[in-house]
């Protein structure tokens, strides 16, 4: 079982705080899981990896973090869990819709199938919508709450993945917008959260690169890799009272990428 007493009480940026985090069983949403845990927060790891979530659970504790099983595109599954953390915890101040789908990469859309496009939608729009939907529902009557969705670069331009999973971010920012303009008057902020190319599980099984590979990814900012425990530490701050006044806004974690154009310019990359 992990102890968090290593970190002082002030660093703690998190303590006091409920919070669920869908997609957390492996990759950024562990970490972000593990991060909040670190600083203070209860927290609800809500997926459909039921082995790895649950040794998630058993290396925390079950009074820091509880796993649930958890389809984001089923709304009986979303609303089960936002209704576990409230009888676990009491109650819900942070919701992290991190769940993604990320579909083959099929450069012409003649072969792409529309089915595929479609179940990537559910998990990485309806899901978020289903999370937002039920998370506003206990956090109305609070008068509070953080929304945090995971977006992407692809949440802003186009071109680095399929046509499925860059519809499906863009989406997630109008999502956002949208949310935060209604649950404003109830004090509950929603923002976005997108990260650039991250050498995880996800980022290496879909850019089919091995660890050199990863390493040769262009980045403007040169020899900084981005890492997942940046992206957490990024989420902490929207999740928490640091960014109270923050609504509505896409932090992207991106070291410039999707701000300046590398091709032509004065500052081009040679």
């Amino acid at each position: 079982m992990a102890s968090f007493s290593h970190l002082p009480h002030a660093t703690k940026r998190l303590e006091g705080k409920v919070a669920l985090i869908t997609g957390g069983a492996r990759g950024l949403g562990e970490c972000i899981a593990r991060v909040f845990c670190e600083h203070g927060a209860k927290v609800v790891i809500a997926d459909i990896r039921d082995q790895q979530g649950l040794a998630i659970q058993d290396s925390i504790g079950t009074q820091f973090l509880i796993y649930v099983h958890c389809d984001v595109t089923k709304e009986t599954d979303v609303e089960n869990a936002i209704n576990l953390a409230i009888s676990k915890f009491q109650k819900l101040d942070i919701i992290v819709n991190n769940a993604m789908l990320i579909d083959d990469a099929k450069p012409s859309i003649l072969d792409n199938d529309v089915a595929e496009f479609e179940k990537v939608l559910r998990v990485n729009l309806t899901g978020p919508f289903l999370g937002i939907k039920h998370a506003a529902r206990v956090m109305i009557p609070a008068k509070k709450g953080s929304i945090v969705n995971v977006g992407s670069v692809c949440s802003s331009i186009g071109g680095v993945a399929t046509h499925a999973y860059t519809s499906s971010k863009h989406g997630l920012i109008g999502l956002t917008k949208n949310a935060a303009a209604e649950l404003g008057k109830f004090g509950i902020r929603v923002n976005c959260l997108s990260p650039y190319f991250i050498a995880n599980v996800a980022g290496k099984e879909f850019f089919k690169l091995d660890d050199e590979g990863c390493l040769n990814v262009y980045s403007n900012l040169k020899s900084v890799h981005l890492l997942e425990e940046d992206v957490a530490q990024a989420a902490i701050y929207l999740a928490s009272d640091e960014s109270k006044y923050i609504s509505g806004h896409n932090l992207a974690v991106d070291g410039g990428f999707t701000t300046i154009n590398p091709v032509f310019g004065v500052f081009s990359a040679s």
